[in-house]
């Protein structure tokens, strides 16, 4: 099965390898046919404490690394990193 992969902008960097994103989509309302937004937080793993907030940053869903964070970054402003490929 394939992993989800979001796009957010990185709205908390506070934490130690940890970053959390704010992912917005637009779904259309069933009655009124407009455009609304709904937006969601996810906290990310952030190895290398490389993200500073107003970051745009690719996640990938992963193993649970905590209580709240299965999510991993993989890509930050167009340009992948470099610490998720494995060694080997």
């Amino acid at each position: 099965m394939p992993k989800r992969v979001l796009t957010g902008r990185v709205v908390s960097d506070k934490m130690d390898k940890t970053i959390t994103v704010l992912v917005e989509r637009r779904i259309m309302h069933p009655l009124y046919k407009k455009f609304i937004r709904r937006s969601k937080k996810y906290a990310a793993h952030d190895e290398n404490n490389v993200c500073v907030e107003g970051d745009v940053v690719r996640i990938e869903e992963c193993a649970p690394i905590s209580k709240r964070k299965t999510w991993v970054v993989t890509e930050r402003n167009g340009a992948a990193l470099a610490a998720e490929t494995p060694a080997g």
